[in-house]
């Protein structure tokens, strides 16, 4: 049952009225879109990507227009559901977490030894066996292989699972999707808020490892929470798409897992994107969002620059989550009446 704080926090959402919400949106994004038109970046090799750029961000500006003025009542549904519910997330969340360990004598060690493992197994193949140091530094990373690797797989760690168990959230939780009176849409949520605890610990231990090599926490460290943040939306909004449609297409698990096959190469996350030679490549696997995350991470532990420094990657990304997410949560409220019969 509702609680009259709970009703509260929502009720202000509901108090806007249509043309104004979408006078809001479309004002906000004309504005983004003036400040893309006109920004200059003086460094940019070449004035042709640059312009790719800008039409990109400016066609998924009108994207995301088209879609929230068409859409404009049924945006607001899951985020006003998942407000309302946030306390019944977060302790649903940690029986989740407590739920997945419980009968192992190790309990949630298990969730850091295979990270751990999977991290020792690159740097020995990649830095010891390979020696890949020399091509590193040439391509412009002059910190140690191990703390490069360890910063690329920290979020890729996140990701993986939080999408793997993001999607299979409503298979998972198939009795609570067949009551009636339970509110479906809080539970892949509930999936990644338990992928975070782990998170956070992984966090500590880039850090640590960060701090061991000599590269100390600073001001610019504080963008780990940022990242962390732009990751967790990023999935969420990829969760509501994946979790309503494997439902009815069981096989979207497995081309997911051969998806994180394929991304784990295709994100600089073992190797430096400045090893590719090409701009107009470059710029295409900037579209991949996962690259402004990892990239976003590196810079937080052991760089000095701040993440609006990069207006392109992090307009591009805010847009390109914000109209997945719209996207998704349409999907997830068209298929949610069919939930129940199918499962």
């Amino acid at each position: 049952m509702e609680s009259g704080r709970d009703k509260n926090s929502v009720s202000w959402l509901k108090k806007i009225p249509k043309p104004v919400g979408i006078g809001i949106f479309y004002a906000v994004c004309l504005l983004v879109g003036v400040v893309i038109v006109l920004h200059n970046n003086p460094l940019a090799p070449d004035p042709h990507t640059e312009e790719l750029k800008k039409f990109c961000a400016c066609a998924l500006l009108a994207l995301a227009c088209i879609i929230f003025g068409v859409y404009y009542d049924r945006m607001f549904i899951i985020p006003r559901e998942l407000i309302q519910s946030r306390e019944l997330i977060w302790k649903l969340a940690k029986n989740d977490f407590k739920k997945r360990y419980a009968g192992s004598y190790l309990g949630f060690v298990w969730a850091l030894v295979q990270p751990v493992v999977t991290v020792l197994m690159y740097w020995i193949v990649f830095d010891v066996v390979f020696n890949t140091r020399s091509e590193m530094v040439s391509s412009g990373v002059e910190v140690p292989y191990v703390l490069f690797l360890t910063a690329g797989l920290v979020p890729w760690f996140y990701f993986s699972e939080a999408i793997t168990n993001g999607t299979n959230a409503l298979l998972e939780y198939s009795y609570l999707v067949k009551k009636v009176v339970f509110n479906i849409s809080i539970l892949p949520i509930i999936k990644l808020i338990a992928a975070t605890f782990i998170h956070v610990f992984f966090v500590a231990v880039l850090i640590l490892v960060s701090v061991i090599y000599g590269y100390y926490p600073t001001l610019y460290t504080l963008q780990v929470v940022y990242y962390s943040f732009c990751l967790f939306v990023l999935v969420l909004a990829m969760s509501y798409c994946t979790c309503a449609v494997v439902i009815f297409f069981r096989d979207l698990a497995q081309i997911i897992n051969i998806g994180l096959q394929v991304g784990m190469w295709a994100t600089p996350i073992l190797w430096n994107i400045g090893m590719i030679g090409d701009d107009r490549f470059v710029t295409l696997l900037k579209l991949n969002p996962l690259v402004y995350i990892v990239n976003g991470y590196r810079n937080a532990i052991y760089g000095d620059e701040w993440f609006f420094e990069h207006f392109y990657s992090s307009t591009y990304f805010w847009i390109f989550t914000v109209t997945l997410f719209c996207i998704g949560s349409l999907i997830f409220k068209r298929l949610k009446v069919h939930f129940a019969d199918v499962l």
